[in-house]
């Protein structure tokens, strides 16, 4: 069964009345938080794929992910703990207090999982960025730690982890990035369900998941489509 994580969920209400249409924010509502202004290059090396079966008549995005792709150079890079991303212009941190505070234990309370690690949305609340991050033993039983995200299988395999049941899955991709001790591999995913379309990145490090989506409503994925894959596609692993 595909775990999502949360990653994806209904378009985001920034507006604390409950509406279900999208609704503009009170700025004052929003903490904005400050970002580490770093600039580092993401280079891509895509592994050849054979092609996804289509399950809808919809048309995927271009065969070369390069070319589908902005430079995020510009963007402000957020950091994390084991990770970096980079943040479309406009975004907004919509991380909660409690979501900051969620790991901590106070008197021997067992702690409270956090459920992101990193969430920014669109001013209207509707395009959203997620991060989460997971043991990868909750994803895959193995008695190994998992050091890299072809331990939870090929690219095939995996959409078994990542991608929901039921989805239309346009792309699938492998990227290996440069590290100083070799090549970093990430899992690519580009899919739709349920109206939403999704572009979701997935690598490993020392036995712990890092997954980072973005989502829209489908009839926008047109127009912002491209900024939003680039978003996800810059997660690093630190």
């Amino acid at each position: 069964m595909a775990l999502l994580f949360s990653l994806f969920p209904n378009p985001v209400n920034l507006n604390p009345i409950q509406n279900p249409k999208p609704s503009i924010p009170n700025p004052n509502l929003i903490s904005k938080r400050q970002f580490i202004l770093k600039t580092s290059l993401l280079c891509l090396t895509l592994i050849p794929q054979l092609p996804v079966p289509q399950s809808s008549a919809e048309s995927p995005p271009s065969k070369s992910l390069l070319s589908s792709i902005e430079n995020t150079k510009s963007w402000f890079q957020f950091y994390g703990d084991g990770f970096s991303i980079r943040v479309p212009p406009e975004f907004q941190d919509i991380m909660e207090p409690e979501d900051y505070n969620a790991g901590l234990s106070l008197y021997g309370d067992k702690a409270k999982p956090k459920t992101y690690a990193a969430r920014f949305a669109s001013s209207d609340g509707s395009e959203v960025l997620s991060v989460v991050t997971r043991p990868t033993n909750q994803l895959k039983i193995t008695f190994l730690e998992a050091q890299d995200i072809t331990d939870l299988g090929s690219l095939k395999n995996a959409a078994r982890i990542f991608v929901p049941g039921g989805a239309t899955l346009y792309s699938a991709r492998t990227i290996k990035i440069k590290e100083e001790d070799g090549f970093r591999t990430y899992y690519f995913y580009e899919f739709s369900r349920d109206e939403e379309h999704v572009a979701l990145v997935a690598g490993v490090s020392s036995g712990k998941a890092i997954i980072a989506g973005a989502t829209a409503p489908q009839f926008k994925w047109g127009s912002d489509g491209v900024k939003l894959r680039s978003a996800a596609i810059s997660l690093t692993i630190l």
